[in-house]
């Protein structure tokens, strides 16, 4: 089988080389869609590729990777950022794949980390539709934050997508702010998915007040996915906590109605339980995130800490406040199994050893006393 590679570009000469270096071997067809570069862009995807197409801009990410799409003629087709790269682990895995995938296959998601914590271990990723078969004939929608609705056969890879982006991400935020406003201007109406990534846009640029007037509709919205909803509480719940603390919360326990249930939420219930002296609900929110099912992984935005590290270490501080600290301990070194390195997790153990080292010296005084009184009485 043929696989083809399908991109749209604009003044990304820094990245693209980069990107399309962590590809090679991996696809027999690269397709470039330049909407307006005005460096070297092209001049650089001339040294991977001979197929490269102007594409006008017209203020739409999707009409952009509907033409690029149409260009491939591979069995397959996989979609990439500029800012995208593949390491040589997961280059090796997608090649694998290439072997091995059976035609009967529409669509393969893959993992897509966008952040990560100092060490590399990926701080923030979700899945994405990253390979599609071409006779299914899939389309992009969204004139911004573009999306394929998987359909059909779908297949879950581990194989994971870095998205590295350099200094220019507030630009494009700016840039994805601006498009929507230009589309309301016109009379445009957002359905639930542009309502809430818009609302998001708000978020980041903080428009708190319309950001929740957005939110709020979004979730009245009967088509709107489960995933984007507990987003929407999350961002509520953030924009109401300091001057609205009950409000906040509600918002938190309707994340908890939908289809799957995510660890971020169960540990702000705790945050909020912990925050208001409610320590031993504080503990049940925090156990319960520890024990949530890792199903919801393949749906929304994963962000990993809040499924071991946050949660163990927040259950620390709790058995702590309530004077149990072997088995604030204990949670203490759970979260150091996951990030050993973290200053909080070692800050915590030399707490907890020199609360040993006071109570071995507290028992020793004991002991000296004790025999001193065992003393005196037989002298007696």
């Amino acid at each position: 089988m043929k696989f083809s590679l399908c991109m749209i570009v604009k003044n990304e000469e820094k990245n693209l080389p980069r990107c399309l270096e962590s590809v090679k071997g991996v696809f027999d067809e690269i397709v470039i869609a330049d909407t307006g570069s005005t460096d070297r862009t092209k001049i650089v995807a001339h040294a991977f590729t001979d197929k490269i197409y102007d594409f006008p801009w017209c203020d739409d990410f999707a009409a952009a990777r509907n033409f690029s799409f149409s260009k491939a003629t591979g069995d397959y087709i996989a979609w990439l950022d500029a800012d995208d790269v593949l390491d040589d682990k997961n280059r090796a895995a997608f090649i694998r794949l290439k072997n091995s995938l059976s035609f009967d296959t529409d669509v393969v998601m893959m993992k897509y980390t966008s952040a990560f914590h100092s060490d590399g271990s990926p701080a923030f990723y979700y899945y994405r539709e990253r390979l599609v078969k071409r006779m299914a004939h899939f389309s992009w929608y969204g004139f911004v934050h573009e999306v394929i609705v998987p359909k059909g056969n779908i297949l879950y890879s581990d194989i994971t997508v870095f998205h590295l982006p350099d200094s220019h991400k507030r630009t494009s935020s700016d840039r994805n702010l601006a498009l929507y406003e230009t589309k309301l201007s016109s009379g445009f109406l957002l359905n639930a998915r542009e309502t809430y990534y818009y609302a998001r846009e708000l978020y980041d640029h903080g428009k708190y007040d319309l950001c929740a007037r957005r939110l709020e509709a979004f979730l009245e919205m009967p088509d709107s996915w489960y995933a984007d909803k507990i987003g929407a509480c999350i961002l509520l719940y953030r924009i109401y906590a300091a001057n609205d603390p009950r409000r906040a919360k509600q918002f938190l326990c309707t994340a908890l109605g939908f289809e799957r249930v995510t660890p971020q939420v169960l540990c702000l219930l705790g945050d909020d339980c912990k925050r208001g002296g409610f320590i031993n609900q504080a503990v049940f929110w925090y156990k319960a995130a520890l024990a949530c099912p890792q199903e919801y992984r393949k749906d929304g935005f994963v962000d990993p800490d809040f499924e071991v590290y946050y949660p163990a270490l927040s259950l620390c501080v709790c058995y702590d406040g309530l004077g149990d600290y072997q088995t604030a301990a204990y949670y203490n070194s759970l979260a150091g199994n996951v990030h050993p390195s973290s200053p909080e997790v070692e800050y915590n153990k030399k707490y907890f050893d020199s609360l040993a080292l006071s109570e071995n010296k507290t028992n020793q005084d004991k002991e000296k006393t004790d025999h001193s009184d065992k003393n005196a009485e037989k002298e007696s």
